[in-house]
């Protein structure tokens, strides 16, 4: 039995003096409203209206009750209320990459702060990212897939330092081979977290294993700080986004290799309500997906279609 509902009913009806009025006032119809009363009354062991007359009458047990029902109904609409405020207030978390543009992701701030929305920005690793998805702590996260089926792609590059030769042309890791004869050792290719999750780095060490680079010339830097302190004193190379690389003052050159790029999935915290909050968060997506570094610039990074309308998919996880 839906008790707030049958209150409902009782006090419209002992409102109204009318099954018909009260069934207008609700919006349902009058049979069902009588069987409401019926319920109710069965419920609380007595009759609740005299039917005997033309109007309506309230019973001697229905007046005793009758404050009591608007009480109740009062402190449930105080309840809706009091949730609609907390979940308008509420902070949604936002787990992204931590070398995601600071510029973009005010912007997404911004934006939430516009519709009502608190987005509180949270730079996390990959594997971070996945899990607080998983367990709640995230209500969104940009999740690391395969850039093949990714709906969102970023290319990566090998930054330089700003004196080291123009950008030029995409790079092939064959061209990247020590030279007979070369007395200095090579460059070391520096790797942030974001691209040692396990398939991209395996994808990567395979990459690099085909087109003959020695082992150790890849290797993970201690921090992004270090990693752009290593590459700007030269002569280490970074692997990065061209966005992050500008950001910081870098020659940047793509890779050639589309398979090495990244991909990602922008995904919301798998709840009952996922699929509507999808719907109304609808412009989170092409915020963060710029501040990604993703561009519909040719040799940058790519996007599919629905992200150049600004109409990117947030999946929902789970």
């Amino acid at each position: 039995m839906d008790l707030l509902a049958h209150l409902e009913a009782f006090v419209a009806i002992a409102e109204e003096g009318s099954f018909s009025a009260a069934a207008e006032r609700l919006y349902v119809a009058q049979p069902v409203l009588s069987r409401r009363i019926k319920t109710l009354e069965h419920h609380l062991g007595g009759t609740l209206f005299d039917r005997t007359r033309r109007r309506v009458d309230t019973t001697d047990l229905g007046v005793l009750l009758l404050p009591h029902a608007r009480d109740v109904l009062s402190r449930v609409d105080h309840l809706r209320q009091v949730a609609a405020t907390a979940l308008s207030t509420a902070t949604h978390a936002l787990g992204v990459p931590p070398d995601a543009d600071p510029a973009g992701l005010a912007r997404v701030i911004r934006a939430g702060a516009e519709r009502g929305v608190t987005i509180g920005v949270r730079e996390l690793s990959a594997a971070e990212r996945e899990h607080g998805l998983s367990d709640g702590s995230l209500a969104f996260a940009v999740l690391r897939v395969a850039p093949e089926r990714a709906s969102l792609r970023v290319a990566l590059g090998l930054a330089t330092a700003p004196h080291s030769g123009p950008p030029g042309r995409a790079v092939h890791l064959e061209d990247l081979r020590p030279r007979r004869g070369a007395v200095n050792p090579p460059a070391p290719i520096l790797t942030t977290g974001e691209d040692e999750v396990p398939f991209a780095a395996e994808r990567l060490a395979k990459a690099a294993a085909r087109a003959g680079l020695p082992d150790g010339r890849i290797r993970p830097a201690t921090s992004l700080a270090a990693a752009v302190a290593d590459t700007l004193a030269g002569p280490a190379m970074l692997l990065c986004t061209a966005s992050f690389a500008r950001r910081h003052a870098l020659a940047w050159a793509p890779l050639a290799d589309p398979a090495l790029h990244r991909g990602y999935e922008i995904a919301l915290s798998s709840r009952p309500s996922g699929r509507r909050e999808a719907q109304e968060s609808a412009w989170l997506a092409p915020l963060v997906a710029t501040a990604l570094g993703v561009s519909p610039d040719p040799g940058e990074s790519t996007v599919d279609s629905p992200a150049r309308d600004h109409h990117t998919r947030l999946a929902v996880s789970g």
